[in-house]
C-alpha cells in the first residue's frame, strides 16, 4: 500500500489530504473521500483511508478544518466543528475542495466517485451529495443529519437542482444527536430529490458506534462492535454497487 500527504488550498488557507491507494495500481480506480468527525483528521480518519485502499479503491482523507488541525477534547472539538456546522456554506465549499482534490490524483477515476463521513463528517458527505457534484454514492456513519444541535442552528444553503449518486445512511437507534424528525425530514429531501437513499439503524447502537475509542454512554457515544461490522459489510455492498 502506498500513502502520502496532498496539500491543497481553498480561499487562501491551507489543507492536508491523506492519501491511500495500492501501488500496483495501473489504471485509474473508483476513488473514495473520507470525511473525518469533529476531533479533526485522526488515525481513525486514515485507517479507514487505508482500508478502502485494502478493498481496492484510492482513498482519500479530507481536512475540513485546514491546517492539519486534530484535537483530543470534547470542548476544543466543539469549538472547530460548530462554526462549520452553522456555516453550511464554507462547510460545502471545503467538503468540495477535498473532492475535487481527490479526482484530481493520477490513479484517481473521476468518473467513478463516493464519499464516507463519521459523526460531523458524516454531515460533510451530505453536504457534499446536495452540492451537486458527480458521485456514484455517499454513505454517512452516525452522521448527524439535522440543521440543529440543541439551540444552535445552521444557516443552511439550498441543495443543487440536479444531485448525482446514490446515499447509504448507517445511523444507530438510541443516537441523541438525531431526532425522529431528522430523520423524517432528511428521507423526505431525498425522496423529493429523486435520490436512491437507503437508511440502516441499528437497535442498540448509539452515537459514533463505530468508533473504538468512544466510551461515553452519558452523552450517548459508545463504540457496539458488531453495529460496526454490520455497517462496514452494508458499506461494501454498497460501493461494490455503484461503482459497478
Amino acid at each position: 500500500m502506498k500513502t502520502e500527504w496532498v496539500e491543497y488550498q481553498l480561499d487562501g488557507k491551507n489543507f492536508r489530504g491523506y492519501l491511500a491507494y495500492n501501488e500496483n495500481t495501473t489504471k485509474p480506480r473508483p476513488t473514495v473521500v473520507v470525511a473525518h468527525a469533529w476531533m479533526g483528521q485522526d488515525a481513525f480518519a486514515r485507517q479507514k483511508t487505508e482500508l478502502l485502499a485494502k478493498l481496492g479503491y484510492v482513498g482519500f482523507a479530507v481536512d475540513i478544518y485546514g491546517d492539519g488541525k486534530c484535537v483530543n477534547s470534547s470542548e476544543d472539538a466543539a469549538a472547530l466543528m460548530m462554526p462549520l456546522f452553522i456555516d453550511r456554506d464554507t462547510l460545502r465549499k471545503r467538503i468540495v475542495a477535498g473532492y475535487k482534490t481527490a479526482g484530481e490524483q493520477m490513479m484517481a477515476d473521476p468518473a467513478k466517485m463516493g464519499a464516507i463521513g463519521f459523526c460531523f463528517g458524516g454531515l460533510s458527505v451530505i453536504e457534499l451529495l446536495r452540492s451537486g457534484v458527480f458521485l456514484k454514492g455517499v454513505v454517512s456513519f452516525h452522521g448527524l443529519l439535522g440543521s440543529a444541535l440543541g439551540s444552535t442552528k445552521a444557516h443552511t444553503v439550498p441543495a443543487a437542482q440536479k444531485l448525482h449518486g446514490s446515499l447509504l445512511i448507517l445511523h444507530g437507534h438510541k443516537d441523541p444527536l438525531v431526532s425522529k424528525e431528522d430523520i423524517e425530514l432528511a428521507q423526505k429531501e431525498f425522496t423529493k430529490a429523486e435520490i436512491d437513499w437507503q437508511m440502516h439503524i441499528y437497535g442498540k447502537a448509539t452515537h459514533a458506534f463505530t468508533n473504538p475509542a468512544a466510551d461515553d454512554p452519558e452523552s450517548g457515544m459508545m463504540y457496539h462492535p458488531k453495529s460496526e461490522q454490520r455497517a462496514l459489510l452494508t458499506m461494501k455492498n454498497f460501493f461494490s454497487e455503484v461503482f459497478d
